[in-house]
């Protein structure tokens, strides 16, 4: 858990499909402008069709992208898949001010994903040697993220109700024949709100605080245009 003391709000903002380099350049200058009174932040969203490339990425774990963009990227790990169907969380947060470790926030990470789907009944777990969650030896969430004096952004991708072919066509995070799955397979098709919903419920409770939804979901990314 946080070592923070008493519950303090943490602002969320829902922005639906979003466009994956807006939203980055976003979170970057987000993290540019904020200072140590700036309020932590949750942004959930999904993206349109699209590959990423962290800072320890390979161009040969990409096998044949197609028609679907490679964005190289400023976060840590290689190679992942994004896609509608595919709940986003970035993860916009003061480490320093917290007293916060980057193993520690990617432990709370994994850990509110493997709690929401323990509401399903499903067993999952993360793994040393390959950050994200897994059910049965297959990934069901990827994680990744930067640190900039002191404070964090990128975050979490879930796997919920997606079309999954476009992993075939990368060794996903670097992994060969790597398997991947998703929420629908293992019970069924869900609702992305309630997901959310969980997802943000279980974020909040190993951050130790209470959600406050933005009252303009839109203000970060055009305060900065």
């Amino acid at each position: 858990m946080a070592k923070t003391k008493k519950a303090r709000s943490i602002t969320i903002r829902q922005y639906g499909l979003s466009d994956y380099q807006m939203m980055w350049q976003a979170m970057q200058a987000f993290t540019r402008a904020r200072d140590e009174n700036t309020a932590d932040e949750i942004w959930l969203l999904q993206h349109p069709p699209v590959y990423t490339l962290g800072l320890n990425g390979k161009p040969e774990h990409i096998l044949n992208a197609g028609n679907i963009p490679i964005v190289p990227v400023d976060r840590g790990g290689q190679v992942t898949y994004h896609g509608p169907g595919q709940l986003v969380a970035y993860l916009l947060i003061d480490l320093k001010r917290l007293g916060l470790g980057i193993r520690e926030l990617v432990t709370m990470m994994e850990q509110s994903i493997i709690e929401l789907l323990a509401t399903y009944a499903v067993i999952a777990n993360s793994r040393k040697d390959a950050p994200g969650v897994y059910v049965n030896g297959a990934k069901i969430a990827a994680l990744g993220l930067r640190i900039k004096r002191g404070c964090s952004y990128h975050g979490l991708a879930l796997n919920v109700d997606m079309d999954l072919e476009p992993f075939s066509r990368i060794n996903p995070c670097g992994y060969a024949g790597m398997a991947v799955t998703q929420i629908k397979e293992l019970v069924g098709a869900r609702d992305m709100q309630a997901v959310e919903r969980l997802l943000l419920q279980q974020l909040c409770q190993q951050l130790g605080c209470t959600a406050e939804l933005a009252t303009n979901i839109s203000e970060t990314c055009h305060q900065f245009d």
